[in-house]
């Protein structure tokens, strides 16, 4: 195999999956390739200013994983609204023969002011659901277990009971939605970000044939940092606990649901991005105790891709290097007419 000349070393590179595409992040910008319903790719750059130039403090250690975070959320949701809306899928869906009547009536009397605000309410929904169903249904299910069977000899324990429940809630939840056909083909380009981005870390030419090759599981991925915040925070929930042992009370449920939202998550946010930093970095012993639970959970949030998708990711990482011009249709042959293509 042939090694990939503009590859540089040690390069940190990432990327995320979106709606029938791949956007990418490397040391010269990011971009990100889209599979058009016509079976064309479309490769956009895209601008990601990071706030730490322009206020340094916020770039140090253990401050930038929270700026990161938030930063990356943000990005991330503007780049999967802008899949959809170059994939073609929405011009699909919005077809009067393929729309249901609810959908037919929505379009007909709600305007863009009453969508937004509907929109609005459904992501204060989803916030206030993931809020129970990680941050509260663990608790209130540790008390429960605590109080009707070991009449509250568990407030010790209570943080790593909470982390072990979590832990699980998280593993069901992700599971469930792996189940559905589009949150799978969604896997499938988060199969192929990482074997490109591996392949393009190995110094390897960017082809179908070599990037194939490669390994669907990466250290750096989001889900490992997800199993790391779980793991630092069941030790910096423990140690909290101990130093102020009066929040472990059942009574003071509600304080202590606020300290783990607007303290702990903060500090373990901070921390798990440093270790996952260093784990991208460095193969050891202590890397590899904190990886292995992401890097198993990636068997459900990743798939493994076809040539066709592997060829959105290569058209993504290219474009995000300047190896191909973007904001322009990169015009290929459909998957029924042709496979295994490079995007050289």
């Amino acid at each position: 195999m042939a090694k990939n000349k503009a590859c540089a070393a040690n390069a940190s590179v990432g990327g995320q999956a979106l709606i029938e595409g791949v956007m990418m992040n490397s040391p010269k910008g990011s971009a990100m390739a889209v599979r058009h319903t016509n079976g064309t790719i479309i490769t956009e750059k895209v601008d990601f200013k990071h706030i730490k130039d322009k206020v340094k403090f916020l770039g140090f250690p253990f401050i930038r994983g929270v700026v990161n975070y938030i930063e990356t959320m943000k990005f991330g949701y503007k780049c999967l609204m802008r899949s959809a809306d170059l994939s073609g899928q929405m011009d699909v869906d919005e077809d009067p023969e393929n729309m249901s009547k609810m959908d037919r009536w929505l379009t007909d009397h709600m305007g863009p002011k009453v969508m937004a605000a509907i929109t609005g309410i459904v992501s204060v929904i989803a916030v206030a659901l993931g809020v129970f169903l990680f941050v509260w249904l663990p608790t209130w299910l540790v008390d429960i277990v605590d109080e009707h069977f070991f009449a509250s000899k568990l407030l010790n324990f209570h943080p790593l009971l909470e982390g072990v429940i979590r832990t699980i809630i998280i593993i069901f939840y992700m599971f469930i939605v792996s189940r559905l056909k589009d949150i799978h083909r969604v896997f499938m380009y988060h199969g192929a970000e990482h074997k490109t981005i591996f392949c393009y870390e190995k110094g390897l030419d960017l082809t179908v044939e070599n990037v194939r090759g490669c390994k669907r599981f990466h250290p750096r991925c989001g889900t490992s940092f997800i199993f790391i915040i779980l793991i630092i925070n069941i030790i910096v929930s423990s140690v909290i606990s101990l130093i102020f042992p009066v929040l472990q009370d059942h009574s003071m449920r509600l304080l202590w649901v606020a300290v783990k939202i607007l303290v702990i998550l903060p500090v373990v946010t901070g921390i798990s991005y440093e270790m996952l930093k260093y784990a991208g970095r460095h193969n050891n012993i202590v890397t590899k105790i904190f990886s292995a639970p992401g890097l198993w959970m990636q068997r459900i949030t990743t798939a493994e891709p076809t040539d066709d998708i592997i060829e959105v990711g290569i058209a993504s990482l290219k474009a995000s290097l300047g190896l191909i011009p973007a904001d322009d249709p990169a015009e290929t042959e459909t998957p029924e007419e042709k496979t295994g293509t490079d995007n050289e």
